[in-house]
């Protein structure tokens, strides 16, 4: 392991394990409810964000335990990981702003897009900052954002749960 992922291991492999933990405890917690669930476009897609900006996270934790890898090709595995869980969050945030059950509750949009979007654009500001060179800082940014998804997704499954059982 080279010598700033050595610094990092013992955080990688903590986030990793509990990460994977809460990322499969949240998937059986969502099935229970599935059919609610999938009743609702928003919820259904915030859910599918939300998971997939912590298993990233989780994704990226195990990448950065890979033994001799240099900084910049981790940065170029947090681009990459970024950019397709992106993807997920674009046409996410489309399904929520598009969810006929939240019909004049436009105005909380950001708020339920914000939750999934923020620790990606720290993952993608952390990657470019390994990629340039920037390592120190590159691998805080990944770790805030890693940090900011467990958050965010623990955040997400209360609102899922009131929202359901409303």
């Amino acid at each position: 392991m080279v010598g700033i992922f050595r610094e990092w291991s013992e955080f990688n492999v903590a986030v990793a394990g509990a990460g994977a933990a809460l990322g499969g405890l949240l998937i059986v917690a969502l099935s229970v409810n599935i059919r609610q669930i999938a009743e609702s476009r928003g919820l259904a897609a915030r859910a599918g964000a939300s998971i997939a900006t912590l298993i990233l996270g989780v994704a990226l934790s195990c990448a950065a335990l890979i033994p001799g890898q240099a900084p910049w090709g981790f940065g170029v595995q947090v681009v990459v990981g970024t950019l397709i869980c992106g993807f997920v969050a674009v046409r996410s945030s489309i399904a929520i702003r598009r969810d006929s059950a939240t019909t004049g509750y436009g105005r909380y949009d950001v708020e339920r897009i914000a939750l999934f979007t923020v620790p990606l654009a720290l993952d993608l500001a952390g990657g470019v900052l390994l990629l340039g060179g920037v390592a120190e800082v590159g691998l805080v940014l990944v770790a805030v954002a890693t940090i900011l998804a467990i958050v965010t997704t623990v955040v997400f499954s209360w609102v899922a749960l009131v929202e359901v059982l409303r």
